[in-house]
């Protein structure tokens, strides 16, 4: 097991008890959520990546609004954490990275695609099953090897029918997300589709939804849709509508994006890889963050 592979599950493991111990002594109640963990870790992270830029660049307003096409573009600094993918990466940094270095960044490689569609709704979901209308999070497979099927497909370039689909339906968990003053309910959801793909999925996503939750379709009052090209103009980081920062196999695991100690750090000093395609990838954690910003650092 290489040293970043070490790091990814101490890393993991100890976030998570960091997490419950700061929570425990924060909040002064005994945490046993693992998905409060994850909550106080991003917190972690926010603060960690806070202290650095102010540490390093001072006040936060000169930073935002700006887009940044080369590494010149940004003002003189000890350390730049970088947000972006490995070709974005790539190009950014230019000739500033070792030749080597850098046709790794390019080689680096990338996922499926995502088709979203967001919904306003004047009424909940009418699910079959009542209690699936308390989860935040509803994945729509519904058994195991349906989902491993609907998966298989797009990896091999085709749409599944049905496809696999994820739901999201938060303001069932926090009622803030809804107007104050309309009967609307908000919901949206998106399937894995192949890299680059430009069709429409809004149908098979719906269908889908309407085996469990007969009616839905009468409930939309309006919908927004983004297939992998929306998703790439929108972020130029979601390479062919990947949203997870690249493939996450047993490769990309350890190289991510290039097989280092610390697979945050680049061959140029104070220079740093901070986003989903560094360990552990992709999701709702902060952890890319937070051990690149500790990483960073270290080196002032």
């Amino acid at each position: 097991m290489t040293v970043g592979a070490i790091g990814i599950a101490v890393g993991v493991v100890g976030a998570l008890v960091l997490s419950r111990v700061l929570a425990s002594l924060v909040f002064d109640v005994p945490v046993r959520d693992p998905l409060t963990y994850l909550a106080v870790a991003s917190m972690l992270t926010l603060v960690a990546l806070a202290a650095l830029v102010v540490r390093v660049y001072g006040p936060l307003n000169s930073l935002t609004n700006a887009r940044v096409d080369d590494l010149g573009d940004l003002p003189e600094s000890k350390v730049v954490l970088c947000d972006v993918s490995p070709r974005q990466f790539a190009g950014i940094a230019q000739e500033r990275l070792p030749a080597g270095y850098r046709r790794k960044l390019l080689a680096y490689r990338y996922g499926p695609g995502a088709f979203k569609i967001d919904w306003a709704l004047d009424a909940p979901v009418p699910w079959l099953d009542p209690t699936v209308g308390r989860a935040g999070t509803v994945h729509l497979g519904p058994t195991r090897s349906d989902i491993s099927r609907s998966e298989r497909s797009t990896w091999q370039g085709q749409v599944s029918t049905p496809p696999f689909v994820l739901l999201a339906q938060q303001s069932v968990c926090d009622p803030t997300r809804l107007p104050a003053d309309r009967n609307v309910h908000a919901l949206w959801g998106y399937c894995h589709v192949p890299s680059g793909f430009d069709g429409d999925c809004t149908d098979l996503i719906e269908d889908q939804v309407e085996r469990f939750a007969p009616g839905f379709r009468n409930h939309i009052i309006a919908k927004h849709t983004m297939g992998p090209g929306q998703f790439q103009s929108y972020n130029a980081n979601y390479i062919g509508g990947d949203i997870n920062g690249g493939v996450l196999d047993f490769a990309q695991l350890l190289a991510r994006p290039v097989l280092r100690g610390i697979p945050y750090a680049t061959p140029v000093r104070g220079l740093y890889l901070c986003s989903a395609s560094t360990p552990p990838g992709g999701g709702v954690h902060g952890m890319c963050g937070y051990y690149a910003a500790l990483a960073a650092l270290r080196d002032l």
